[in-house]
C-alpha cells in the first residue's frame, strides 16, 4: 500500500486522469478541499456507477481511521472527479440505511477485498459516497 498509493498518483497526474489504480479497476480522481487547508487535496478512487452518480467507499485499505478525503467531502460536500480524462464538479451524498446496503453489494461485486477491509477496520463503520455531477462548470 505504501508503494501503490503514490505510484498510483503519479501516474494519474501524468495521464490526467486518464488511468489510475493501475489501470485494473473503473478509477477516478477526487478533489476535495481539505477541512483545514482550504487547499485542493486530490485521490485515486476505485469506483463504480450508479445511474450518472459515480460510488466510491472510504476504506482506506481496512486501516482503523477514516481517511482524509471522506472527512473532507462531510465538511464540503462540493467537489470535483477526473474520470476518464473528463473533468466534473460533484456533490457528494452520504449513503446510510438501505441505500448503503444496495451501494455496497455493488462496491463489492467490483472489489471484493473490501469485505476483509471491514474486518481490518476494527468496528469503523466504512464510509459510501455517491458523488454526483452537479452540471455547474
Amino acid at each position: 500500500m505504501r508503494l501503490l498509493v503514490p505510484v498510483d498518483r503519479l501516474v494519474g497526474r501524468l495521464t490526467r486522469g486518464r488511468v489510475v489504480a493501475l489501470g485494473l479497476v473503473p478509477s477516478l480522481v477526487v478533489t476535495t478541499t481539505g477541512r483545514r487547508s482550504g487547499l485542493p487535496r486530490s485521490n485515486p478512487l476505485l469506483y463504480v456507477p450508479d445511474g450518472d452518480a459515480y460510488v466510491v467507499i472510504g476504506s482506506n485499505w481496512g486501516q482503523t481511521h477514516q481517511p482524509a478525503w471522506a472527512l473532507n467531502l462531510l465538511a464540503d460536500p462540493a467537489a470535483e472527479v477526473d474520470v476518464r480524462g473528463r473533468r466534473l464538479p460533484v456533490r457528494a451524498e452520504l449513503a446510510t440505511g438501505p441505500e448503503r446496503d444496495r451501494l455496497w453489494q455493488l462496491l463489492v461485486t467490483e472489489w471484493p477485498a473490501y469485505r476483509a477491509y471491514v474486518e481490518r477496520a476494527g468496528g469503523r463503520e466504512i464510509r459510501i459516497f455517491r458523488l454526483v455531477p452537479t452540471g455547474r462548470g
